[in-house]
């Protein structure tokens, strides 16, 4: 299924199924145990085809204006939208076809002619005499209408009623600007089409609130001022614009120059910040209620002098220019404004979208002046990124701690394997990150061991799920047993975790809400530019949930997450764990060198401080320790390495 849906919704060229796999193992590292070289197959074939001149030819524009407020429709209803093409200078041959495709990212209705009290009827009809229309659904999203009885000559137009039932078409579930529908062309029916230039797009608005998301730092100074970020969402996630009215405040019993309410109005946009100075040391909540049932608490700070900061960060996720929903503009003001992440990464697909990067370096030129305008060091820090995405040897996200940022085509025999992408990388201050590497969509293929330069932390977990082994919470989809991330630490390869959500709902920071399993990034770090966030990561000053905020501290003696240490009889071997979690604490796992080697129940408590005696450390060895809470929510620290 995967290989049609590329095949149709991103070459928008031939109109048959992929060939036969061409491409043959390597003799020394292999592939993916899941790769996919046919998908490989059919994007290089797409770049070399033939397109006859009447391909792509025409104009096409949405009745009501792209953009016009009477086209927009809010997340996850129904709405009825009217399309017109017309016909360009060369024709649509007989036996040519028009293609309609409705935004394919993520939950739009299909279009379909044949049943009017379903959702996506689809009614297309012409003028032309002597012209009939065969429209018929071919894939998710899409509808192929055949010209019969004669050509369309120049300036004849086609209508095209999407939603034309009683129940019309269903919306996105994500908000988004510039939601776009596309109108191809296959002028001389030879299988091969092409998108009409003109951009017919519409807004989807977020919904009524139905949830609030509370989010302090993790970490603060007795007396340091902080900011608490109230966010109204909808069911989906999606910012609540609308919403107007009191938010109730409260905190603990520790006097707080905290509001007892703060008021919405219209020009908040749902989403308001409150400045809270901290004095006394502690493990502070806030709780927050509303109207209509609306009640959220906020994630744990804890305040204490000589604290290191934690930083979050989702530093992997897609926008609507390749397969995710919103601009990148939607992307990072979002992950800002209510998310409240320190640190963000918008790494759409190189080789995977409508109209993928790789072939369009105008919308790669887009992204980059995006992130540039959003960057604010010690304030939001940006790192430009794209997804390599490979589909032979598995997935990465190449990160720029840079300015200049150079896309390196997974596609393009030069770049196409990992070592290939690290030697065109190597130098620069950049970063690559392999994800959902135990299983689907594919896994990576660890017969390429982590440039420990480029590659010093591993993303653990995101909406895919974890690869961080068979027992873990929320295991990934289709798991490939012997890949998982814990595998590789047991053959020898060190680096930290992270975790980053994958998202393609346009939430970055919060693709949990959506789903089973998020992801984010704790980056320890006191300074927030990207340079200081480069070093901390190279040096596993790192963690990983699956998207709550849990702060973690884990030390071996002195010595933190990510360090190594030499073993012997005068290393240190006191192992001190301190939690402090959203919800509730089911267990603590102590994994020593591939396995699971104490579990201590967490009794239900937020607050949890354990320690250790740990014997017999010998060289080679790791330790890591997972928490789990009763709602599934985990976070992983980083390894601690022993040589």
């Amino acid at each position: 299924m995967w290989t049609k849906r590329l095949f149709w919704l991103l070459s928008l060229g031939l109109i048959i199924w992929p060939l036969g796999c061409k491409w043959g193992r390597e003799a020394t590292r292999g592939q993916s145990p899941s790769a996919r070289p046919e998908i490989v197959e059919t994007l290089r074939e797409n770049l070399e085809l033939d397109r006859h001149p009447s391909d792509g030819g025409g104009r096409a524009w949405l009745e009501g204006g792209s953009g016009d407020p009477s086209t927009a429709v809010t997340a996850g209803h129904p709405g009825r939208w009217s399309l017109v093409f017309e016909t360009g200078p060369l024709g649509i041959a007989e036996g040519g076809w028009i293609f309609f495709q409705a935004p394919p990212f993520w939950h739009w209705s299909t279009p379909q002619p044949f049943d009017p009290e379903q959702p996506g009827f689809t009614l297309v009809s012409t003028e032309a005499e002597g012209v009939e229309l065969a429209p018929a659904t071919i894939d998710q999203q899409l509808m192929a209408i055949e010209i019969r009885g004669r050509a369309l000559e120049p300036g004849e137009q086609v209508r095209i009623v999407y939603g034309a039932g009683p129940t019309g078409a269903l919306a996105d579930r994500y908000a988004e600007h510039r939601s776009r529908f596309w109108v191809a062309v296959d002028g001389n029916g030879d299988g091969i089409r092409r998108a009409v230039a003109d951009p017919l797009w519409v807004d989807v608005l977020g919904g009524a609130a139905a949830r609030l998301v509370l989010t302090l730092p993790s970490t603060a100074r007795p007396g340091e001022s902080v900011e608490l970020t109230i966010a109204v969402l909808d069911r989906f996630g999606n910012l609540s614009k609308e919403f107007t009215g009191e938010v109730a405040l409260t905190g603990p019993a520790t006097e707080l120059d905290l509001p007892s309410t703060v008021e919405f109005a219209a020009e908040d946009e749902g989403t308001r910040r409150i400045e809270i100075t901290f004095v006394e040391e502690g493990i502070y909540r806030i709780q927050a209620e509303g109207a209509d049932g609306l009640d959220a608490a906020s994630n744990p700070l804890m305040v204490a002098a000589g604290l290191d900061r934690i930083l979050w960060g989702d530093i992997h996720g897609h926008s609507n220019l390749s397969d995710g929903s919103g601009t990148p503009e939607d992307y990072f003001r979002y992950a800002r404004d209510v998310a409240a992440l320190d640190v963000v990464s918008l790494t759409d697909h190189d080789h995977w979208g409508m109209e993928p990067l790789a072939i369009h370096p105008d919308v790669w030129e887009g992204i980059k002046e995006q992130a540039e305008l959003f960057n604010q060091p010690e304030k939001f820090v940006t790192l430009l990124g794209y997804e390599w995405t490979n589909w032979i040897h598995g997935h990465r996200h190449v990160l720029f701690f840079e300015d200049q940022a150079e896309l390196f085509d997974s596609t393009d025999p030069d770049y196409d394997t990992p070592d290939k992408l690290w030697a065109a990388l190597r130098g620069r201050e950049v970063l690559t990150v392999a994800h959902h590497s135990a299983g689907g969509p594919i896994a990576t293929n660890w017969n390429y061991l982590p440039d420990p330069e480029l590659e010093p932390v591993t993303e653990i977990v995101s909406v895919h799920g974890s690869s961080e082994a068979l027992d873990s919470p929320a295991v990934i989809y289709s798991p490939v047993p012997g890949n998982f991330v814990r595998d590789v630490l047991d053959s020898g390869v060190r680096f930290g975790f992270i975790g980053s959500g994958d998202g393609h709902d346009g939430h970055p920071g919060l693709a949990h809400l959506n789903g089973p399993s998020g992801g984010l990034a704790a980056i320890l770090s006191d300074g927030l530019t990207r340079e200081e966030i480069l070093a901390a990561i190279r040096s596993r000053r790192v963690y990983a949930t699956n998207g709550p905020r849990i702060l973690l501290r884990v030390s071996l003696g002195e010595l933190g997450m990510g360090s190594v240490l030499e073993a012997g009889p005068h290393a240190p071997d006191r192992l001190r764990v301190f939690v402090a979690a959203p919800e509730p604490l089911e267990r603590l796992d102590l994994i020593r060198s591939g396995a699971v080697v104490v579990t201590v129940p967490g009794d239900g408590q937020r607050t949890f401080s354990w320690q250790s005696q740990l014997q017999d450390l010998r060289p080679g060895e790791y330790i890591y320790v997972r928490a789990v809470q009763i709602d599934g929510g985990a976070a992983w620290s980083s390894p601690i390495f022993l040589e």
